[in-house]
Parts: structure tokens; sequence; C-alpha cells
């Protein structure tokens, strides 16, 4: 009663299929693949340290002057 045998999860896929039907589950595929490379995307621009070169080989360091110094 442990795990569960190749014909359970054959019936819950059939019960899964019977209630979703399949373009429902292609789209739902697709929109976790796709949120699945956005996210990783996002992590990829979030580990380029700043001062390092991007893909044009541009500098990300912002450089400006403080024009006013304020204590609070």
């Amino acid at each position: 009663m442990g795990s569960f045998s190749i014909w359970h999860w054959l019936i819950v896929l059939v019960i899964v299929v019977l209630i979703f039907g399949t373009k429902k589950l292609r789209n739902m595929g697709s929109d976790v693949g796709g949120a699945v490379k956005n996210f990783k995307e996002a992590m990829n621009e979030g580990a380029q340290k700043p001062g390092s070169l991007d893909d044009r080989g541009n500098s990300n360091t912002v450089e400006g002057e403080v024009t006013q110094k304020t204590k609070q």
C-alpha cells in the first residue's frame, strides 16, 4: 500500500485528461514552460554584477555627481 503501481498512475492520467481535456493541458504546459523560461532569464539578468560588461561590451556602472547631501 506504500507506493503506487503503473496502473494507479495510468488511471490518474486518464481521469485528468477526461476532466481537463488535452487542449487545456497543452496550454497549461506551454504556460508553465514560458514562466520557467522567463524566470531563468530574470535570474541571469540579476546575476550580472555591477561594473561588469554586458553582451555588447558596455559597462553597467552609473556615473554621476552628488549635488545635495542632507542628513536625516
